[in-house]
């Protein structure tokens, strides 16, 4: 399977420098004499990507009250471009549940995005011919030995995600969680016990209350995204 999901444009290559708090780096753009502060949306360590001397891509930032002038979009791993734009993940998981070949959840009949759960915001809630799901989705950008790994930083957000859908699954709602693998040399998918136990813990006990899990492998060919299929969980050992 190979079907392009979104189209996010890169305008400017460069070699990242710094990385001076989660949220801002800076990159040594071609003919420029200095490195520009260019805003980065995820929030993850980013470590395999966003290190001195990596390649990265940018997009030219809009609005008025921009700090920076720039987005980081891309940075090169294993000789792939891996997305690290976070805030594209909800539109791609959009329309990847909006068309029916694609979609694992089976036929939805109406999805509504930002939908609120007790004290959190899940991506979205679907209706579809099996009744009600509760969909959470994540964006992956780690990979060792083939094995895509979320998270790749401690976060207690992602584990309230996961027991407030444990939650709705023992309440006998639907629930999922649809992780997004931006590293295309990915052959599985689990938990990164390692770097976050209690979000693993959390994790497994969603899956045994039977919320369901669905890896989903991306590509970005800049300016493209393609959707390449379901790669498998892999079991805890």
């Amino acid at each position: 399977m190979s079907r392009e999901v979104a189209h996010i444009p890169a305008e400017m290559e460069g070699i990242f420098v710094e990385r001076p708090n989660r949220f801002l780096g800076r990159v040594q753009l071609e003919g420029e004499g200095k490195a520009v502060p260019v805003h980065i949306h995820d929030p993850g360590r980013l470590r395999e990507i966003l290190f001195p001397g990596n390649r990265v891509l940018l997009h030219r930032a809009s609005g008025i009250r921009r700090k920076t002038a720039w987005d980081l979009v891309a940075g090169q791993c294993n000789g792939h471009w891996v997305l690290v734009h976070s805030s594209h993940h909800r539109a791609i998981a959009e329309t990847i549940l909006s068309h029916p070949e694609d979609n694992p959840l089976g036929g939805i009949l109406n999805l509504k995005a930002e939908v609120t759960y007790q004290n959190s915001r899940l991506d979205f809630v679907a209706e579809t011919y099996r009744g009600r799901v509760w969909i959470e989705t994540k964006g992956c950008t780690l990979c060792r030995e083939g094995i895509a790994l979320f998270p790749d930083a401690p976060t207690t957000r992602g584990k309230r995600h996961l027991e407030h859908l444990r939650e709705l699954r023992l309440q006998g709602e639907r629930a999922a969680v649809i992780i997004l693998v931006f590293r295309p040399d990915s052959t599985c998918f689990a938990p990164n016990h390692e770097t976050d136990p209690a979000f693993a813990k959390a994790f497994w006990a969603a899956v045994e209350a039977g919320v369901e899990v669905y890896p989903l492998l991306m590509e970005y060919h800049p300016p493209t995204i393609f959707y390449r299929g379901e790669i498998p969980l892999r079991e805890e050992a």
